[in-house]
This record gives C-alpha cells, structure tokens and sequence, in this order.
C-alpha cells in the first residue's frame, strides 16, 4: 500500500504528516470496526426486541378489534395507525403464505393469546418483508420502501382478518460515533505531531550538521536530546565528528611537518647539484627532483583538500576571467565566453583558482586547446572547460578521479603528470558542496562541468 501511495505521489515525506496520516487513519479503522461490532450486537438485540414490540402491539390490536362491532372496526384500525403501523381489513387469503421456521414458531406464539375459535384459523407472521412487495393500500402513509417491513395477517372472523404491518424507520446516521472520531483524530494527530516535532527537531539539527561537515565545514556539537534512540544517534554523532576533526588536524600537522621535511633535502640536493661536472648527469638529476619536487606538492595539496583557507564571497566570473587572462598572456590555448550577470559565490578562492587551473592544463595538455565558461544551473553555476582531445571512455570516467590514475591509452603520454590533477579537483568541488562531472563532446572533445552552488554554509 505504501510503496502504490508512494507511486502516486501520495505518500507524506515528512516524519510529521506521515505520523499524523497513520494515526488518523488508525484512529478511522480502530472507531470503525468497533461501531460496526457494536451496532452489529446492537442490531440482533433490537431485532429480538422488535419483534416482541410488534407481537405485543398486535395482539392487543386484534384483542382489541375482536372486542368491538365490525362497524367499529375502521375507526378504530385508522386510530391506532402511525407512521410505522397500518392496520387494514382484508378478506380471508386465497391461500396461507410459505413461512420460515422461525415465522411458524411467532403464528404460534401469536395464536396462543387468541380464543380457541380463532386459534384454528391460519395465522401468518412475514419477517424482514420489503415494502415494495406489499399492497400499497396497506402500507403505513409514507413508508420507506427501501426499508423492511414485519407483516402479520390474523383472523377477526369467519370472513374477515387483520392486515398489520410495521415498517422499520431508517437508521438515522451515527453523529455521536462520528463526532467521536473526528475527536479521537484531532486530539491523537496533536499528540503525535507533539511527539514527532521532538524526534524530528533533532533529527534537523543532526542533518544540518552533517550536512555542514559534507560541504567541509566544521560543526557545532548537535544537542544530546530527544527521546533514547535519537540522543544515541547524536551522542554518536558528536563523537564521530570530533573523532574525525581530530583525525583531519592531525594528518594536516603531519602533511606540514613531512612537507617541510621534504622540501628541506630537496633543496640540499639542488645546491649539491651546482657541483655535478658532467651536463648530462646534472641535467637528468635536476628533472628527477623537478618531477618529486612537483610529485611533493601536488599530493601536499590533494591531501589538504579544503583545509587552510576561509571562504569569503567573490565574483565567480571574475575570478576565472583573471585566471584565463592569465594563462592566455602565458601563451597558454585559452578562450573565455564572457558571463553577463554576476556570479557571486561563498568560497576559498585560492582552492578554486587551483581547481580551474588544473581543469584548464589538463584540457591544453590532453586536448590541444581550453575553452571556458561559466554557465547557470538550478544547482548553482557550473564551470565548463571543454578542449579538443580524444575524450575519456564512460566507464573511465570515474576512476580518472582516483589518485595517481592516468589513462595512458587514452592521453598524450608525452606530458606526464602525477595522476592527481583531477582528485585535486575533486576534493575541492566536493568540499564547497559542489560536484564534478566529465563527458564527451558530439564533436569530438572532453567537457569537464565543475559545480558549485549559489548559496554555501560557511565554514
């Protein structure tokens, strides 16, 4: 049932009006069944009572009619009608209608109370009768032919009997058991909008605040309340992210103190370097520590991500408008499609300079030229570089994001690099909340869209 509602769209989403629709639903079923229960054993009790009302009722009539003279007789009939009785005169039946078992134990209930001259006569008793099969001249004025209808026909003398008819009245419309009902839903969807506004609220907090650490920032602690399971669950919470902040810290403090010592022997060896007679040697010692130089700092900064830096707000367009401009005075392949509106974005602005950069080099090294322009999105805006090259397989397009891949197959070998351009990237995007995304031009071409969004929690 839920998985059709969900189909159709029907479904709440939220915990609060999902818990509200569920107990008035239940609130519903539960007044539903027990009203059924008891106008069900309501029902075979008021039946029983019925007919004993009705076969009192009769007897008395026809004690009473026997007692006066048949010129009387109409007055009388036409007095002791109702709404729900009709009393008629009518000759002797051609013949005795068929009775249930039941019926023919009520005749003889019925004929035991008459004088010992009628008792021999035949006496019917017609239970749960419809109105539309009795003669309207003997129905009661006004009677609801959609209702059932108790006949009894009795002898009043040789020649003439009794035609008693009562009708039930409709069933009026239980109001007690629906005000009831619309009671019990509003006093039990209170209580559990009460109940679920504790559990959702925080509930809240522990989403907003993971969703903070997602984007790179760092969180308050979430509040340790609510009922067991979600204090637990934000208890937990806590501990992870100051687990996991305490972890960050400590590999950064370690990244600075191995950059340090990296950089340090690094730098020995350059000045040893000017003591090399021999070019060739020189030559191919200075490359190896160029590239570990390069190797060093690249994993450094992929390894710090977002850390560092404090966001601010800046013109996004702006931003890479310079950057381009100058890798274009570098001589670098670079064209820019100018964005007309503003981009204003809350970000580091040094990581994303980097982030572009290294799109913008991957796209001149792997695919002769760089194009780039800022685009709007639903999501944000998106920084688009697109270049010439060869493209990247589909199903390569994800593992190009893990470190120190390089797909040989399908790049230009002759420019090297470390395979960590891209996670760079990647660890960026993701820590402003954004994403990356790659796919082939129609033309011909790789298209790199990194996104980030207009509105970004502050770290």
């Amino acid at each position: 049932m839920k998985i059709l509602l969900a189909k159709l769209h029907l479904w709440p989403r939220t915990l609060v009006v999902q818990l509200i629709a569920v107990t008035a639903v239940a609130v519903v079923i539960s007044n539903l069944s027990v009203a059924y229960w008891f106008e069900h054993a309501n029902e075979q009790q008021n039946e029983a009572s019925l007919i004993e009302r009705v076969l009192d009722r009769a007897t008395t009539v026809i004690t009473t009619l026997r007692a006066i003279p048949p010129e009387s007789r109409p007055v009388v009939m036409k007095t002791l009608s109702s709404r729900i009785w009709q009393f008629t005169e009518i000759p002797r039946p051609a013949k005795a209608e068929p009775m249930t078992d039941k019926e023919v134990q009520l005749a003889r209930r019925l004929a035991s109370v008459l004088p010992p001259a009628a008792q021999r006569a035949p006496i019917t008793v017609q239970l749960h009768e419809k109105p539309g099969g009795i003669a309207e001249n003997l129905l009661p004025v006004g009677s609801d032919h959609n209702s059932e209808a108790v006949r009894i026909i009795v002898p009043l003398d040789k020649q003439t009997y009794l035609s008693a008819v009562n009708v039930r009245l409709p069933v009026d419309w239980p109001v007690e058991i629906v005000v009831a009902t619309i009671i019990a839903i509003l006093l039990s969807s209170t209580a559990a909008a009460l109940l679920a506004r504790r559990v959702v609220r925080p509930l809240s907090e522990l989403t907003r605040a993971a969703s903070v650490v997602a984007h790179g920032g760092n969180a308050p602690p979430v509040k340790e309340n609510g009922p067991d399971d979600v204090r637990n669950a934000a208890i937990a919470f806590n501990r992870m992210t100051e687990k996991v902040t305490k972890t960050l810290d400590s590999q950064r403090h370690l990244l600075s103190a191995v950059g340090h010592d990296l950089r340090t022997p690094i730098t020995a060896m350059r000045i040893n370097l000017e003591f090399v007679e021999e070019a060739d040697l020189r030559d191919r010692l200075q490359s190896n520590l160029d590239e570990l130089q390069s190797l060093t700092e690249q994993v450094l900064s992929a390894a710090r991500g977002t850390g560092g830096e404090s966001k601010r707000s800046v013109d996004l367009s702006a931003l890479v408008e310079s950057l381009v401009a100058d890798l274009d005075d570098m001589g670098e392949p670079v064209t820019w499609q100018n964005h007309n509106n503003p981009a204003p974005v809350s970000c580091r602005p040094n990581e994303i300079r980097r982030a572009v950069r290294n799109l913008v080099e991957n796209a001149v090294a792997y695919g002769s030229r760089a194009d780039v322009q800022i685009q709007d999105s639903a999501a944000g805006y998106e920084i688009v570089v697109e270049d010439e090259g060869p493209g990247i397989p589909e199903d390569d397009r994800q593992r190009v994001f893990e470190p120190f891949v390089r797909l040989e197959s399908s790049r230009n070998t002759a420019t090297g690099g470390t395979g960590l351009g891209l996670t760079l990237v990647k660890a960026i995007a993701e820590g402003h909340g954004g994403t990356i995304a790659l796919e082939n031009r129609e033309h011909g071409g790789l298209r790199v869209r990194m996104t980030l969004p207009r509105i970004i929690v502050a770290a």
